[in-house]
């Protein structure tokens, strides 16, 4: 047994030098397997998707409201997101289905990390499909990196791009446009709450968005006008929040949300006390001049 031995560790050491390699059988996978890794696969491709459809969901449906007031205090508690990322998440899903629906040339080209839709929302709706395909060109038909799809944005925004020229605190209508997310918002009022280079954060009386410029026109109010406005804005959250609303007081507040003036006329002033009064929302609030 020991002579056998040897001259097994032998032979494999000759086999070593002379290059050879052990080739070790590998069984192949099943129909069921290749299914199963199909399917894994695209779990880790759609990640990012499915966390911002899940997120899109949780703020819509206000699954939140038993433990946080906000959307925004309960992805921070629950998930550790900071005020901009559950936005982010969701953006990045809607442009996705965006794709998803208007890629034609590669329908099942698409992308497998967040990293690759993020430069797209630096476009509009309708430029992102064809950037994507572009990228996928210069990728020589394959899912194209963070990068590519960079400098295929950063050159179509050369030849066609506008800057951001909102400011913090200025009132804008929303053009909903062909974006699926502001379905019912076309013509309200909101407020800028933060700018960044491509997109802004704005606050309607119910919801907050993330948004770029081409879905957003100023009224062009006074800094005081939209300070009025912004308080007017405060009102009708305070009602909003208090989650018992009828459908004649929601038919009365998304009326008073595509105003197009800094200011309630006195029969809208009464339709909006009149609620306040019913449903126990204080009126003056000191936090609101802040």
């Amino acid at each position: 047994m020991a002579r056998s031995t040897r001259q097994w560790r032998k032979k494999r050491k000759s086999s070593s030098k002379s290059g050879e390699l052990a080739v070790i059988p590998i069984a192949p996978l099943t129909v069921e397997e290749e299914s199963d890794r199909y399917s894994l696969e695209r779990k880790v491709e759609r990640a990012f998707y499915e966390a911002g459809m899940a997120l899109m969901e949780l703020r819509d449906r206000k699954l939140y409201r038993s433990t946080h007031a906000t959307f925004e205090d309960y992805c921070r508690d629950r998930f550790d997101y900071t005020r901009r990322r559950p936005y982010q998440l969701i953006e990045a899903a809607l442009i996705y289905d965006n794709l998803s629906e208007k890629c034609v040339k590669f329908l099942h080209i698409l992308p497998t990390k967040e990293g690759q839709v993020q430069p797209l929302t630096q476009l509009e709706w309708e430029s992102q499909p064809s950037a994507w395909e572009t990228a996928v060109e210069e990728a020589g038909g394959k899912v194209p990196t963070g990068r590519i799809v960079k400098d295929v944005v950063r050159r179509m925004k050369e030849k066609n791009s506008a800057p951001i020229s909102f400011r913090v605190g200025e009132v804008c209508q929303i053009l909903a446009k062909d974006n699926p997310e502001l379905r019912g918002k076309s013509g309200c009022w909101c407020i800028v709450s933060e700018v960044y280079e491509f997109s802004c954060l704005v606050d309607t009386w119910n919801e907050r968005y993330l948004l770029r410029g081409e879905n957003l026109s100023s009224l062009d109010f006074s800094r005081q006008q939209c300070r009025q406005l912004k308080e007017i804005g405060f009102r009708m959250n305070d009602l909003h929040e208090t989650g018992q609303l009828d459908e004649a007081a929601l038919w009365v507040l998304k009326g008073l949300a595509k105003i197009t003036r800094p200011e309630l006329t006195a029969l809208e002033e009464k339709l909006l006390a009149v609620l306040e009064l019913e449903y126990g929302t204080n009126e003056s609030n000191e936090n609101y001049d802040q």
